[in-house]
């Protein structure tokens, strides 16, 4: 088995706030821990992929804030409390400082990821 805290996991990428550190848990799974402050939105980092979204799914749950997620049927609001599922198609806007744990398959995950950091230059 394995077992990560969010000060022990790796910091995939961060900046202006931002940060989103992510590891491999296993049965190809990875756990991210995300901070996204107010305003963040990462529809300009996914420029790129299909459809211009995020195309990994992600199982998690906010801790803290409201998140807007915008997917090609339209959007939806998500708060603190709320455990979710987004499915492949998505793009995450914070409107409030926001805070979540989510766990995604990995391959597709790091596929973003390094779409993402790409992006930041």
């Amino acid at each position: 088995m394995t077992a990560t805290t969010q000060n022990e996991t790796p910091v995939a990428f961060e900046g202006g706030g931002t940060e989103l550190r992510m590891q491999e848990i296993g049965g190809d799974m990875s756990v991210a821990f995300v901070r996204f402050p107010q305003g963040t939105d990462m529809a300009p980092v996914l420029k790129g992929q299909p459809d211009d979204l995020c195309q990994c799914p992600h199982w998690g749950y906010l801790l803290k804030g409201r998140l807007k997620m915008r997917t090609k049927g339209g959007e939806e609001i998500y708060e603190a409390g709320q455990a979710f599922y987004w499915a492949p198609g998505h793009a995450p806007e914070a409107l409030e400082d926001c805070e979540y744990i989510d766990f995604s398959p990995t391959k597709e995950f790091n596929e973003v990821i390094d779409h993402v950091k790409a992006q930041l230059g």
